[in-house]
């Protein structure tokens, strides 16, 4: 059985990742990456995790945050996010590699009630940019591990993850960004409010959305939503769902097939030229020729 971290998660990755280096779990939101090449940025709608740097370096942008992530440090994600992000660091002989946890509401309010009841002033909320960067806990890091030998032992699996999930998430409540995970606890917290709103916009990104039905989701006035769901995703809704309409236009083109026009017309444009203009302000290149380079680095690669 392995003995550290990073050569239990390298040793499941080399076994079942697949093409992109993602390899899941047989336990539910843990999943551990492997990349032996530096990637192109990737753009995606990050949902709340935990991701743990084990070896090489990457670098993650959301809004106007830019922020590097080597080994040893934790990449935290408060909120569902429109993120870019490329491995900056990897090699054969060195390959990234990283162990991402998702992290669970429903653990986390259970686990802040207890610790509310503990220590009253462990309740308070925080507020503040929706990804975080800290150095990983070594409780995190130990919980960590301790899931990962589950693996070895599928019998084990059902009747030990969810105390090892708990501690997991515990641990990162007890750690200097506490106050804002908790958040994602808190079932009336302005974060969880604007969730109810990205859910939304992920939901119904194709179509025309008031500002006032988005508001009305979140339980909040126009106005109050719109400078709360800027704190929460450094985005405007508009913009916030301009990212997801373009995102999911690239993965039916790479993925699908799709040509520009349709991919256009299939998330909400109207226009493919406004369509192709956005496209190349966010991915810095036209459609087809973003897809046929992204196309040409898979086949090398």
């Amino acid at each position: 059985m392995e003995t550290t971290l990073l050569g239990a998660v390298l040793r499941h990755a080399d076994s079942h990742a697949d093409g992109d280096g993602i390899a899941p779990t047989a336990i539910p939101g843990l999943t551990a990456i492997r990349s032996t090449v530096r990637t192109a940025l990737a753009y995606q709608v990050q949902r709340p995790l935990a991701c743990l740097v084990l070896q090489g370096s990457k670098h993650v942008m959301m809004g106007g945050e830019s922020l590097t992530f080597h080994a040893g440090d934790s990449l935290l994600i408060m909120a569902d996010v429109p993120t870019a992000s490329r491995i900056t660091a990897a090699s054969s002989a060195t390959p990234y590699c990283s162990l991402v946890l998702d992290l669970d509401p429903s653990v986390i309010a259970g686990l802040a009630a207890e610790m509310a009841a503990l220590d009253p002033a462990d309740a308070a909320d925080a507020a503040g940019a929706p990804v975080r960067h800290e150095p990983t806990d070594a409780h995190v890091a130990d919980a960590a591990l301790r899931l990962m030998r589950l693996l070895e032992r599928p019998a084990s699996i059902p009747l030990l993850q969810g105390a090892l999930v708990r501690e997991f998430h515990y641990w990162l409540l007890a750690g200097r960004h506490g106050a804002a995970i908790r958040r994602l606890g808190l079932p009336d917290s302005h974060l969880r409010r604007i969730g109810r709103a990205i859910a939304l916009l992920k939901d119904s990104y194709a179509q025309r959305l008031p500002v006032q039905q988005l508001a009305d989701a979140a339980g909040m006035s126009a106005s109050s939503f719109h400078a709360h769901f800027r704190a929460v995703t450094s985005l405007t809704p508009l913009q916030f769902q301009k990212q997801l309409r373009l995102i999911e236009a690239r993965r039916l083109m790479l993925a699908e097939g799709a040509g520009a026009g349709r991919a256009a017309h299939a998330v909400g444009y109207e226009s493919v030229q406004q369509f192709t203009r956005e496209y190349g302000r966010l991915f810095g290149m036209p459609p087809v020729r973003d897809v046929n380079a992204l196309q040409a680095r898979l086949q090398r690669a």
